[in-house]
């Protein structure tokens, strides 16, 4: 009996051994994969990539390819400038999110992206655990935009009073649900007690094809990819949506001035990378990111296109971050936002 006992008390020691080897095992492999990984001897040594969530032609896609050109240089490996575009540009930070992170396979994150976390009511990722913040390259003030043919205001006051004549019809587009053009005319409507009808593209560029086009008939969208349409004349600027007035539009008043308080957002542009990227890689990134944005040759890019070059250190972006999650998530909450 003893022997029998002792034989079946081997057995399940045996087993369960081996069935705590196997979970110790699958415990160590989820934690290194989450652990940063050691930086690759002569990083980089092949091209990388930079995910840009939204088409080509907008706002990101230029900025991102002003960045990478002038990266290529720096880092002796071509930079090449990916487009991912959808669901208001939350999958391409999930593809980035999920990629191996070796440094190869980095984001053109934007201020949107802190508003997703609010809007949406599941995202496939944690915007603030998933990715790591590299620096923030590039602020953009957004403008109210009118199609001057088809839109007969003149100014704000003009524009409040069209919409209120004819409720639901005048439309708005934005880059998408959950974006900052989305948001910013949530709270005009709420501002001037009028309702829009809201419009979603997949960025900037179908959206300012149909503005010009007569879709649609105004947006609140970045002052780059409206910038030579306002200046031909065939798209009226009637204010932006910062602080403070654009030095590229100065004769163009802000939401504040025409009447309307609380105004003020932009739109912020910049790199992240997976969250387990190589504090060595990441580190040298933003060193070679934040020489280039406070060059003089990349400034004077940025001016042309309405663009303030920021550059900054990893803990700032990561500040910024947290702090305008917490205050988009109020404006979402106020304005009843929500996306499934």
């Amino acid at each position: 009996m003893n022997a029998s006992f002792n034989a079946r008390l081997g057995r399940r020691t045996v087993l369960q051994t081996a069935a705590l080897a196997l979970g110790l095992g699958a415990t160590a492999l989820a934690f290194a994969q989450q652990q940063p990984q050691q930086a690759p001897p002569g990083w980089p040594t092949r091209p990388i990539s930079l995910v840009v969530p939204f088409p080509a032609g907008g706002t990101t896609d230029v900025l991102a390819r002003a960045l990478a050109d002038k990266l290529s240089q720096s880092l002796g490996q071509p930079v090449v400038v990916e487009s991912k575009p959808g669901a208001g540009a939350t999958l391409g930070a999930d593809y980035v999110a999920k990629a191996k992170p070796d440094g190869y396979t980095l984001l053109m994150g934007a201020v949107h992206h802190t508003i997703a976390t609010s809007v949406y009511k599941k995202l496939p990722y944690d915007f603030q655990k998933d990715l790591a913040p590299i620096t923030v390259v590039a602020m953009v003030p957004n403008v109210l935009v009118i199609n001057a043919a088809n839109t007969p205001a003149k100014n704000v006051a003009e524009l409040v009073a069209l919409a209120k004549a004819a409720p639901d019809k005048l439309a708005y587009g934005s880059n998408g649900n959950g974006t900052a053009q989305h948001l910013i005319g949530t709270q005009f409507q709420a501002s001037t007690g009028t309702t829009l009808l809201h419009v979603p593209y997949k960025g900037s560029g179908p959206l300012t094809t149909d503005l010009l086009g007569g879709q649609v008939a105004m947006s609140f969208d970045t002052i780059t990819p409206v910038l030579q349409h306002i200046k031909s004349g065939k798209l009226r600027a009637l204010a932006v949506t910062t602080a403070r007035r654009s030095s590229v539009l100065p004769d163009v008043p802000t939401l504040e001035e025409a009447g309307l308080k609380g105004f003020d957002i932009g739109t912020w542009f910049g790199v992240l990378a997976p969250a387990a990227t190589p504090k060595e890689i990441v580190a040298r990134l933003n060193t070679e990111m934040v020489k280039i944005i406070r060059s003089p040759d990349f400034a004077q890019r940025m001016q042309a296109i309405g663009a303030e070059p920021l550059g900054g250190t990893q803990e700032e972006m990561a500040r910024q971050i947290r702090e305008e999650t917490a205050k988009f998530a109020k404006l979402v909450k106020e304005g009843g936002v929500a996306i499934d």
